[in-house]
C-alpha cells in the first residue's frame, strides 16, 4: 500500500462483469479530473491464445485435467506483484494488452489472440487502476491483495456467472456446448483456490444476484437483466459508511446485515458512483498531501 502512489484492484472472474466496473471508474476519473495508469489482468497471461492451446495438451498428457487461467501456472502472478511494488513505490512499470478479438486488431495492430510488446506506464499519473482475475491473490509465495488501497470484488452467483460464459463464448467465440461445459469443469479447482479466496481480501464486494429462475444455467435463453437481480454490496470495514444516506438515494435498497446493502440492479452505477467516488477522492488528496510534504 502506497500514499503517494495508491493502487486500485478490482478482481473477479471472467464473463462476472469487472469491465463493466471499470467503465464507472472510468467515469469518475475523467469527471474528476483523475489522472489513471491502466492494467489489464489479461496482460498477464503466460501464454498467448495459441500457446495456452499447446500449454493445456501438455498438462493433459501428464494427468493433469484441470490447467486454466484461473490458476497460477498459467500466469505470471510474480511479475504482476512486482509491477504492483514498484507502483506503489515509484510511481512506475510496465504493462501490455492483450488482443481479444477484430476490433482489438484494428486498435493495436496484434492478431487476435496475441500480446503486444511490454511498454511503460504512463508518467505522473494519481493513481493505478487494475481490473482482472487476480488483483486480490494471495498464496505462500506472493500476496498482491497487500499492495492494493482499494480492492473491490465483482461476482455474481455462480449460476449468473455460468450463464453469462455461456453466451459470450457461444456468440463471440463460436464455442459449442460441450467445450463450454469442459471450460467451466476445468476451471473449478483453480476457481476454489484462486478466485474465491479472494473475496475475503476485499474491501468491497458488488454481488449480483438474479430474481429470476436460473437453477439451470446452460438452457437459459436469455442473461437477467439489471433490473432482474438484485446487488448485495458488502464492506469489509463498514465504519464511516453512511448506510442512511445510501437508503435515502437509492430507492428500494434495504440492509441486510451490518456491513451490507441490497440494492435494485439497475441502480448499481448510481450506487458505484456514491459509494467510490468519496474513497477514491480520498485517495488522491492524500496522495496530494504526501506529495506536498516531499516537495
Amino acid at each position: 500500500m502506497s500514499i503517494k502512489h495508491p493502487i486500485i484492484s478490482v478482481t473477479g472472474s471472467s464473463g462476472a462483469g469487472t469491465t463493466s466496473v471499470r467503465k464507472t471508474f472510468e467515469q469518475i476519473f475523467r469527471r474528476e479530473g483523475i489522472r489513471a495508469a491502466f492494467i489489464e489482468g489479461d496482460a498477464f497471461h503466460r501464454y498467448d491464445r495459441a500457446g495456452m492451446k499447446v500449454a493445456m495438451a501438455a498438462a493433459l498428457s501428464k494427468g493433469n485435467h484441470d490447467f486454466s487461467h484461473f490458476g497460477a501456472e498459467a500466469n505470471l502472478l510474480a511479475e504482476l506483484e512486482a509491477v504492483f511494488r514498484e507502483y506503489g513505490e515509484h510511481g512506475t512499470g510496465r504493462t501490455r494488452h492483450y488482443v481479444h478479438d477484430a476490433p482489438e486488431t484494428e486498435l493495436y495492430g496484434r492478431p487476435a489472440g496475441t500480446f503486444t510488446d511490454w511498454e511503460e506506464l504512463p508518467q505522473d499519473t494519481d493513481l493505478l487502476f487494475y481490473e482482472g482475475l487476480h488483483g486480490a491473490v494471495v498464496t505462500p509465495e506472493l500476496n498482491i491483495a497487500r499492495h492494493a488501497d482499494l480492492k473491490i470484488g465483482v461476482v455474481p452467483v455462480i449460476n449468473l456467472e455460468w450463464i453469462q460464459k455461456v453466451h459470450r463464448d457461444k456468440q463471440d467465440r463460436g464455442y459449442d456446448d460441450r467445450a463450454i461445459v469442459d471450460a467451466i469443469l476445468r476451471r473449478m479447482p483453480d476457481y476454489v483456490h484462486f478466485i474465491c479466496p479472494q473475496f475475503t481480501e476485499t474491501d468491497i464486494n458488488f454481488q449480483r444476484v438474479p430474481t429470476v429462475d436460473t437453477s439451470n444455467p446452460f438452457i437459459a435463453r436469455w442473461i437477467p437483466t439489471p433490473d432482474e437481480s438484485m446487488v448485495v454490496i458488502r464492506f469489509r470495514n463498514p465504519r464511516g459508511i453512511d448506510f442512511a444516506y445510501l437508503a435515502t438515494m437509492i430507492h428500494g435498497s434495504f440492509m441486510s446485515r451490518a456491513n451490507s446493502i441490497v440494492i435494485p440492479g439497475g441502480k448499481l452505477d448510481l450506487a458505484m458512483q456514491l459509494i467510490l467516488t468519496p474513497i477514491i477522492l480520498q485517495l488522491v488528496e492524500k496522495r496530494r498531501r504526501a506529495t506536498e510534504r516531499n516537495a
